[in-house]
């Protein structure tokens, strides 16, 4: 049995679909992974022997223009650019029994793929991590034309294909009452085996190995983890309002009792992308006297050892549809890190419990105050963070393999046995 695995962004930072290849892989599938060229991929994806990666060089048009007809004339030559590649890359594939896509982008992602690789008998599913035309509406605002004409695009291909999965309990609502589809599958992310909570004395000397390459005082410090892709879906103005408020209330705490000294907090932002530059340059203003702001790309086998060795997840996401929950949330539980997390709404929740497994925030200021409460007698008193690490942990079962065997497998591989755990 073969499959076409098919993610329109960088596969090194595709992780959902990445898994999905894995998980195929593992069942017996010969997998085309297809994506755009970029990041690395990790070894367990290269080394693979039923795993053939097929790159798909990216946009070439460049468009940060805030006007909406300069973005969208950009947006058609760069789509009718892309749909060619895109399209002389799959004829070239094998024929597939499945084709598994990630919307968004719904397009052209699905008409391509259908003109190229349907045939009978091929299974097309679509696993939804969020909603094409609420990104597209953040651009060109609510009543745009275009958003209008996408909504209508993703509404009648997400009906014609053959199964939808998706992300949440309340995406999966959405689409049954205002895309009429049926029955969607709901398939949580969940931390893949290499996120694990690490012995002590190993985190403890690779924090301090880590400190030392960021450049921040050795010693006793908090480590904030901040996983991000640097999108326009992510509340970055927040965290620099909170530093700002955070240090105010540390010198004002310090200055009471002049003989106490609030421990050093570090908070890394790892990832890459288009808004990296511009928030640098903010972070490099900012007051840095007990809260220091590190930026760094990692690579994927480092990145899992990092996230473990965090005292606490930051999760800044801003969704546009309300109805997503980001990977990077199941990648910190994964690693027995409880979440500190923007709240944008009820998904969120499925996933997040305020008090449990993390804790959640609306403003800059309350993000502050959350922060201080929590590390103002670390490393001595952890009594709430133990509380909520214990809850990440919980939170990090069932596995990605176990979630997917039980919810994705009989979707994907309906003649398969499914050798569903509980």
């Amino acid at each position: 049995m073969r499959a076409v695995v098919l993610v329109l962004a960088d596969l090194g930072k595709s992780a959902r679909m990445q898994y999905h290849a894995r998980a195929l892989s593992s069942s017996g599938v010969d997998v085309d992974l297809v994506g755009y060229a970029g990041t690395a991929l990790p070894k367990a994806i290269l080394d693979d022997p039923r795993i053939t990666v097929h790159r798909v060089k990216p946009s070439v048009v460049r468009y940060d223009q805030t006007n909406g007809v300069t973005y969208a004339i950009a947006a058609v030559f760069d789509t009718l650019y892309v749909s060619l590649r895109l399209w002389m890359r799959l004829r070239k594939l094998a024929s597939p029994d499945l084709v598994l896509l990630q919307n968004p982008p719904a397009f052209p992602t699905l008409a391509v793929s259908w003109f190229s690789l349907r045939r009978k008998n091929v299974r097309f599913v679509v696993d939804w991590h969020n909603l094409g035309y609420t990104v597209l509406r953040q651009r060109l605002g609510r009543w745009n034309p275009a958003v209008r004409l996408a909504r209508w695009y993703e509404r009648r291909d997400a009906r014609r294909v053959d199964a939808n999965i998706c992300v949440s309990r309340g995406m999966a609502a959405w689409l049954e009452s205002r895309f009429d589809i049926v029955r969607p599958t709901v398939l949580y992310d969940r931390p893949a085996a290499t996120f694990a909570p690490p012995e002590r004395i190993e985190r403890e000397r690779f924090r301090q190995a880590l400190f030392g390459r960021l450049g921040v005082r050795l010693g006793v410090n908090a480590l904030l983890v901040c996983p991000t892709s640097w999108t326009e879906d992510e509340d970055f103005d927040l965290v620099v309002d909170a530093v700002n408020r955070l240090e105010e209330r540390i010198r004002g705490w310090e200055a009471a009792q002049p003989n106490r000294r609030f421990t050093d907090v570090v908070i890394l932002v790892t990832g890459d992308g288009a808004r990296r530059t511009r928030f640098e340059r903010l972070f490099a203003g900012l007051p840095a006297r007990r809260v220091q702001l590190r930026t760094r790309w990692l690579e994927p086998e480092e990145y899992p050892r990092v996230v473990g060795s965090a005292d606490l997840g930051l999760c800044l996401h801003r969704s546009s549809s309300g109805l997503d929950i980001p990977m990077k949330v199941a990648d910190l539980f994964g690693a027995g890190v409880p979440v500190c997390a923007l709240d944008y709404g009820a998904c969120l929740a499925e996933r997040v419990r305020h008090s449990d497994n993390g804790l959640l925030f609306a403003t800059g200021r309350q993000l502050a105050d959350i922060l201080f409460d929590l590390f103002e007698t670390f490393p001595s008193d952890q009594t709430t963070l133990d509380r909520l690490r214990a809850g990440a942990r919980r939170s990090a079962r069932p596995t990605w393999d176990e979630g997917w065997t039980r919810d994705a497998k009989p979707v994907l591989l309906p003649g398969v046995a499914s050798g569903v755990q509980a």
